[in-house]
């Protein structure tokens, strides 16, 4: 396996300020397809802490995490820790993330904490390729920590009407943290998910999206699949609990289709960089 720097690591956000589309089950199952190639850390941001049970860490036991990083200043390196799944880590939610967005109100530079805690933590962060950040169902504190450490942002996206306007307020807010916080930051993709092909809404809201956004939505879409909605109480991503089952299989669809892009990206910067030294 490739050892990187411990600066080179990519920093994706996976975020959608609705409830419901299955965002974080994105985050948990493209953290596991990913780490069948890499080196994956998934940071829980949701209070609700549901990216922690997915991977098997329950409530009573996560000690701390990323509100002790956050609101406490606690290294990074106290507060990583494996999962069951090889080459994936978590640094989960811990019980007081609930409060913690009043508490970062307060702070000093509120809004480059993780940003800052992934700088300062970077030599236990070694080898690693991506760091997945799971927001919380807001566009809080919480989540603008994310979009400002972050390089990237997917968009869960259910095929349902309601969905559309979700998606509409995400890229205002995007244009919004690359204007005061972090230019760098943008819009890696958007991926349908919980996508049922017997109803004619979810084709028609499909079509809308792709229409608008074009070559920014995934190929690779995400189906209603009940292995996927069994899976978290088992504690395990869909892709260990039943890797056969059609919702496991898009999610490593996904993963592959997201490396893909990711190289292409890295090539078509290399070409514009040897543009402009020519």
């Amino acid at each position: 396996m490739p050892v990187s720097d411990p600066a080179t690591f990519r920093i994706l956000a996976l975020a959608n300020q609705k409830g419901g589309v299955g965002k974080t089950t994105t985050a948990v199952n493209l953290a596991a397809a990913l780490a069948a190639r890499q080196r994956v850390v998934l940071i829980d941001l949701d209070p609700q802490g549901n990216a922690s049970t997915g991977l098997g860490i329950a409530r009573a036991a996560r000690g701390a995490g990323s509100y002790a990083m956050l609101v406490e200043g606690r290294p990074l390196a106290e507060v990583l820790r494996p999962t069951a799944i090889p080459n994936l880590s978590i640094i989960p939610a811990d019980p007081n993330l609930a409060g913690g967005e009043l508490e970062l109100v307060d702070l000093a530079q509120r809004e480059t904490r993780l940003r800052d805690a992934l700088e300062k933590g970077a030599a236990a962060l070694k080898g690693v390729e991506w760091i997945l950040l799971d927001c919380p169902p807001s566009l809080g504190l919480l989540t603008l920590n994310a979009l400002v450490a972050a390089e990237s942002v997917m968009v869960p996206l259910q095929a349902e009407f309601y969905a559309l306007e979700g998606v509409s307020q995400i890229i205002q807010t995007l244009d919004r943290v690359r204007a005061g916080f972090n230019p760098k930051l943008r819009l890696d993709g958007i991926v349908l998910t919980m996508f049922d092909r017997r109803n004619n809404l979810a084709e028609a809201v499909a079509q809308d999206v792709r229409g608008f956004f074009k070559s920014q939505v995934y190929d690779t879409v995400i189906p209603r699949n009940v292995r996927v909605s069994e899976a978290p109480s088992h504690g395990l991503p869909v892709t260990f609990y039943d890797p056969r089952s059609p919702g496991a299989e898009a999610y490593t669809r996904l993963a592959a289709e997201f490396l893909r892009r990711h190289r292409a990206r890295l090539r078509e910067l290399a070409k514009n960089d040897l543009e402009r030294e020519s």
